[in-house]
C-alpha cells in the first residue's frame, strides 16, 4: 500500500521534471516494489535522471548496459554510464569504470 502511494507522488513530481523522483521510479520499477518489475521503464526513468546529473541513476544505467538488461548489452555504453556517474562524485562508478577501461572496453 505504502510503495503505491509513493508512486503516485514519484509519478507527480517526475512527470514535472524532478530527477530525484525520476530515479526513484527507476529504482522502483528496476526492483519491481509496488509495480510489476519492468527493465525497460526503469532504463527510460533512470535515462531522465541521469541526464539531470544524478549519479546513482547514471550507474545503474551503467549495471542495464553491462548486464544487457532493458537494453542490448553494450560495455563501452556502460563504460560511458560508469564514467558519468564517476564524474558527478560516485565512487562505485570510478570502480566500474577502471575496471572496464583495463578490460578494453
Amino acid at each position: 500500500q505504502d510503495d503505491k502511494k509513493a508512486i503516485d507522488w514519484y509519478l507527480k513530481a517526475a512527470e514535472q521534471g524532478v530527477a530525484g523522483a525520476q530515479y526513484n521510479l527507476g529504482v522502483m520499477y528496476d526492483q519491481g516494489q509496488g509495480v510489476r518489475q519492468d527493465d525497460k521503464k526503469a532504463i527510460d526513468w533512470y535515462l531522465k535522471a541521469a541526464e539531470q546529473g544524478v549519479a546513482g541513476a547514471q550507474y545503474n544505467l551503467g549495471v542495464m548496459y553491462e548486464s544487457g538488461r532493458g537494453v542490448r548489452q553494450n560495455k563501452v555504453s556502460a563504460k560511458e554510464w560508469y564514467g558519468k556517474a564517476c564524474d558527478e562524485g560516485d565512487q562505485d562508478g570510478c570502480k566500474e569504470y577502471r575496471r572496464l577501461n583495463e578490460a578494453g572496453f
